[in-house]
């Protein structure tokens, strides 16, 4: 297997639909052999049971009670078997065709490829609120501090892995919420892999799942812990 795309999923019934057929049919006009799971992080609606319905050959991952993007994340990538896994959002805020700027990084020898909304390159179609993007600009001010320094835009959830580097980072992933993107490169780059960063094109969705204030205050406190966890060998 050439490609694994996993979405996490919670509460997706309105736009699974869409975001699948779209990225099926891609997939299906490439020349490499590829799969998608789906991860079902106890919604309480029926996105599982669209999936599983109407997109034969999606495989669907079921859990309960809810965990968070970043149990579901973890799941799946330890669960496929692609020699590259990608990581992609179920509103599909990033377009599937940015997968061909991964391509060439890896050909070069790049361990772990992420999206990036920050490079010049990069083409913000559809724009946050301004407060969001205000609260960005302060988290990745922390994200620097932890010691990822260089890449400006750590919660782009676009990322793809060589299944080596599945192997090295995810089974030492703890976070589950939504800083793991954060505790992912920072392991990665603990462990010596090479990470690349691309622009992509990127369309904000209004139904993001992310809470402007509670979900915030965790992220910020979750930063702090991956140093802590770091100096405790969590991450050896």
């Amino acid at each position: 297997m050439h490609l694994s795309l996993v979405i996490p999923a919670y509460n997706e019934a309105n736009r699974i639909d869409a975001t699948l057929t779209h990225v099926q049919g891609y997939l299906q006009k490439q020349n490499y052999t590829s799969e998608i799971l789906v991860v079902d992080d106890g919604s309480r609606d029926e996105t599982a049971q669209i999936v599983e319905s109407s997109f034969h050959g999606v495989q669907v991952l079921r859990y309960e009670p809810n965990r968070g993007k970043g149990h579901a994340v973890r799941l799946g990538m330890l669960s496929s078997t692609g020699d590259y896994r990608v990581f992609y959002d179920a509103d599909a805020s990033t377009p599937i065709e940015e997968l061909e700027r991964m391509w060439p990084c890896f050909e070069d020898g790049a361990d772990v490829v992420i999206g990036s909304r920050a490079l010049p390159d990069s083409k913000i179609e559809v724009h946050q609120p301004r407060y969001r993007s205000k609260m960005g600009e302060i988290f990745n001010i922390f994200v620097q501090l932890c010691g990822l320094r260089g890449i400006p835009d750590s919660q782009c959830g676009f990322k793809g892995f060589t299944s080596p580097a599945v192997q090295v980072v995810f089974p030492r992933q703890t976070i589950q919420h939504f800083s793991f993107d954060a505790e992912l490169l920072y392991i990665a780059k603990k462990h010596g892999l090479r990470v690349d960063q691309i622009p992509v094109r990127w369309l904000n969705s209004p139904q993001t799942k992310v809470n402007a204030i509670t979900d915030s205050s965790r992220m910020l406190w979750d930063l702090l812990s991956i140093r802590f966890k770091d100096m405790a060998g969590r991450y050896a």
